[in-house]
């Protein structure tokens, strides 16, 4: 009888542990199937950095080109409006230049119609005025420089006038 005993817990001592296997199996096998869908979805995960690495890559490439080409223009222009400067103050000397002549053809002017009272009035002499080259927009220089003598030799036809 003793032996129907240990022969019977050891039967239910088995089922005991086949029925813990079978449970831990069943655990199992639902955490495998957990693991197989995060690996599905991982993959996903995976496949959609990929395109956006992909894509992150060649926006950066337009926008390396994008720089090169404003850097391009930006040298361009900075050129130009250096031209430009230099164009403007050589346009500037000369019309301090021109400035400079009037104001001594006149300050010579009134010194002779202060003068001309005393002495007899004489044939009106034409005054010598220096042309400034052309620099750049030489013909607005030239157009500028030709009014200013017009201008001044019509002062001091008026001042000779006075005079006499």
């Amino acid at each position: 009888m003793m032996t129907f005993f240990v022969s019977m817990a050891a039967d239910v001592l088995v089922a005991v542990l086949l029925v813990a296997t079978i449970a831990s199996s069943v655990k199992l096998s639902g955490r495998i199937n957990r693991l197989k869908a995060d690996e599905a979805a991982l993959r996903s995960t995976i496949g959609d950095l990929v395109v956006a690495s992909a894509t992150a890559e060649r926006a950066i490439a337009g926008l390396r080109a994008t720089l090169d080409e404003c850097d391009r223009t930006l040298t361009e222009r900075l050129a130009g409006a250096e031209r430009t400067s230099t164009d403007l103050a050589a346009h500037v000397q000369a019309g301090e230049s021109v400035i400079s002549r009037i104001a001594a053809i006149v300050g010579q002017a009134r010194t002779s119609a202060t003068a001309a009272p005393a002495a007899a009035p004489a044939a009106p002499r034409p005054v010598a005025v220096e042309t400034v080259p052309a620099i750049g927009n030489g013909e607005r220089v030239g157009a500028a420089l030709a009014a200013a003598q017009a201008l001044s030799e019509r002062a001091l036809d008026r001042l000779r006038a006075r005079a006499a």
